[in-house]
């Protein structure tokens, strides 16, 4: 059975239209309307149901998509076994701080049963960077979180997290109840790097002042909380140094950690990082 045929189909079931899936697969409508027509064809069987707003998997197409992807799985694995095997296959994966403990901890084990042969690289970015390298071409895949400019990229939502300003523990704010970061302008916050995508920006920043600390890392931003008491945002589940407390904000919407890659250059390792993510 050939294979382009299936990840095509796989494309179009996963994206549950035509027009959607040919643009996640960089060809034009036509050529892919006619390899589901001629894959229907070679199965004798229909396997997608057309609809004025898409299409939608029959009983036959259910199956198949189940079987596909598990056999796309292997073969990604024999070509990556191959390319390894060859002294070829890498994989470089973007992170924030407070995301690379997530990778070590849920994916290492998954990852490395499937490609034992394989060479990852982990690229730990800056805050100045919230595609954490993607957007740079400096890794394959990247664990970052939202909001950021997604133009080009694609995004698989693997948790949300609420989010709240971190203080120290003899702050006026610890214990409190959820607050405002907009009720917060006369505390002083930490800014960003210049350059910074402003959606980014404006989710993790309070109404900081020119003369703001300028903050390039996590760590720096916990460290100047701490010894000048000055405000930051972070998800409530982040990890604080000892005298450091989060309080709830209820003037943001939750924060998605999520999976990011450009899919024209999505390889077959990394895809198969991405399906093992989403997995875990």
């Amino acid at each position: 059975m050939d294979l382009r045929l299936l990840r095509y189909f796989v494309a179009v079931a996963e994206e549950r239209h035509v027009g959607r899936a040919a643009a996640r697969l960089h060809i034009t409508q036509p050529p892919l309307s006619r390899a589901l027509r001629q894959l229907e064809a070679d199965l004798g069987a229909t396997l997608l149901e057309r609809t004025p707003h898409g299409v939608t998997p029959t009983p036959a197409g259910e199956a198949l998509y189940e079987e596909a992807t598990t056999l796309l799985d292997q073969a990604d694995r024999l070509r990556a076994r191959v390319r390894a095997e060859a002294g070829s296959e890498t994989l470089t994966i973007g992170t924030l701080a407070d995301t690379a403990g997530w990778v070590s901890g849920r994916l290492v084990a998954d990852f490395r049963r499937e490609h034992p042969h394989a060479s990852v690289t982990v690229h730990e970015s800056g805050l100045g960077d919230p595609t954490a390298g993607l957007r740079a071409g400096l890794v394959d895949v990247a664990l970052t979180r939202t909001p950021f400019e997604g133009t080009g990229l694609r995004t698989r939502v693997l948790s949300t997290d609420p989010v709240g300003v971190v203080v120290r523990a003899d702050d006026s704010l610890a214990g409190a109840g959820p607050v405002s970061v907009a009720g917060l302008a006369a505390r002083r916050w930490i800014r960003l790097p210049d350059g910074t995508d402003p959606l980014w920006a404006a989710y993790w920043t309070g109404p900081a002042a020119p003369d703001a600390p300028v903050m390039r890392t996590i760590q720096e931003c916990l460290q100047s909380v701490l010894w000048n008491g000055t405000s930051a945002l972070a998800p409530l589940g982040q990890p604080l140094p000892p005298g450091l407390v989060t309080v709830a904000v209820d003037d943001r919407p939750p924060s998605r950690l999520v999976l990011a890659w450009r899919p024209a250059r999505l390889t077959p390792l990394a895809r198969s990082f991405v399906r093992i993510a989403a997995r875990a």
